[in-house]
């Protein structure tokens, strides 16, 4: 019998889908995983993380379930995971992997796997932190006569937002400090975060365009770490036999919505993430529209790994995309919150709900309701003008 493929696995934690070139965003932010993936891989179009933060993120993204089922729903969420539940390391064991996870300890959908790394990752040097942890444990892995699963959890795009060198300027040409720039303003004057800001913003800082750029070239330095990555991989001979993925757990909110460098709301600069794969054995190679989510992982990778299971996983086989052909449809879902704030709602294709489930400490009304097609910003707020469209999505978020 034939080896099963290995399962390389990027988890990067804040990274928005629309700040990545290989989905059009205009400053070319990764290079190197566009030609990797366009060269030999599937990127998906619409790939959301339905729960908000980090813990439900990636438990959903782990275990192939949705909130309901994980009973995981908070960034601070105590304990662990139910243990009727099987996480992707735990099932992969089972059929004979080794395991390894590099810089995701003490999550509560980390369980399972046979070993753990730990690196530095927040100082300014977390990509190269990173690949020092990485590069090694991989040439072990693939010397190895059984099947593996290496997980990264990169924390480059989650703030602060470090760069270096020649980064630090790469999408930044003004003055950061031209104190006519009022931009930061707002950010400065949020109490909640004021204190945190002035630990990593440069002192004297006034332009938001400089901290967003800063976003970009921390994405953009991590790709640079990454493809010594994806070489040391093609190195050992192993590519040919590994499952390539990149995805996230949640995205960003920079000076949107007024959040500002952070991950909290359900907007969709914060729920849409990338999901791009690349395996030698795929017979298309493109992007693809269908709407999906990170539950929808799982049960992707053990099908590409030919591994059946009795879960009655929440998330969908994605495998046929590869093959050009549609995919399982689920165009509207729940989507929720537990940051320092709670929040739940309703996305559809056309529309979303949002409802708060305490006061928004941004002062937001306690509902929301935005037409995605007229107004894919999220800025217009229709829950007063369209009652009946509030009526019909809450009802369809409580059924």
């Amino acid at each position: 019998m034939s080896k099963k493929p290995n399962i390389l696995l990027f988890g990067i934690d804040s990274l928005r889908s629309d700040h990545m070139s290989l989905y059009g965003y205009d400053r070319l932010t990764t290079p190197h995983i566009d030609k990797y993936i366009r060269e030999g891989g599937v990127f998906f179009d619409n790939m959301f993380s339905a729960s908000i933060p980090t813990t439900p993120g990636y438990s959903s993204m782990l275990t192939g379930l949705d909130c309901f089922s994980t009973d995981c729903v908070a960034l601070r969420h105590e304990g662990g995971l139910l243990d009727s539940i099987k996480t992707l390391p735990e099932i992969l064991g089972e059929n004979g992997y080794t395991t390894t996870c590099i810089g995701f300890q003490g999550n509560a959908a980390s369980r399972g796997f046979e070993k753990y790394i730990k690196y530095e990752d927040w100082v300014p040097d977390k990509a190269e932190n990173m690949n020092n942890a990485a590069i090694p444990e991989l040439k072990r892995l693939a010397e190895q006569d059984k099947p593996w699963l290496l997980f990264m959890r990169h924390m480059d795009p989650h703030s602060p937002y470090y760069t270096k060198g020649p980064f630090d300027r790469l999408f930044y040409a003004g003055d950061e400090f031209d104190k006519n720039n009022k931009s930061l303003k707002p950010a400065y004057e949020f109490k909640p975060f004021r204190d945190y800001f002035l630990t990593w913003f440069p002192e004297g800082c006034t332009d938001a365009e400089y901290i967003i750029a800063q976003y970009d070239s921390s994405i953009a330095y991590m790709d640079m770490c990454i493809n010594q990555i994806l070489e040391t991989l093609r190195l050992t001979g192993a590519e040919d036999d590994t499952i390539v993925i990149f995805t996230s757990d949640h995205g960003e909110t920079l000076d949107e919505h007024d959040c500002y460098f952070d991950h909290h709301s359900i907007y969709d600069n914060v729920l849409n993430v990338p999901l791009a794969i690349r395996y030698s054995k795929f017979p298309y190679v493109g992007n693809v529209a269908d709407i999906c989510q990170v539950k929808d992982l799982v049960p992707t990778m053990l099908s590409l790994c030919g591994i059946e299971s009795d879960i009655d996983f929440d998330g969908r086989d994605l495998t046929k995309a590869f093959t050009e052909e549609s995919i399982p449809q689920e165009s509207e879902f729940y989507i929720t919150e537990a940051t320092w704030m709670l929040k739940h709602g309703w996305r559809t294709p056309e529309w979303k709900l949002i409802v708060a489930l305490e006061p928004d400490f941004h002062f937001k009304p306690t509902v929301e309701l935005y037409n995605l097609i007229d107004y894919p910003k999220e800025n217009n707020n229709l829950a007063e003008k369209e009652p009946e469209v509030v009526k019909f999505l809450s009802a369809r978020m409580e059924a």
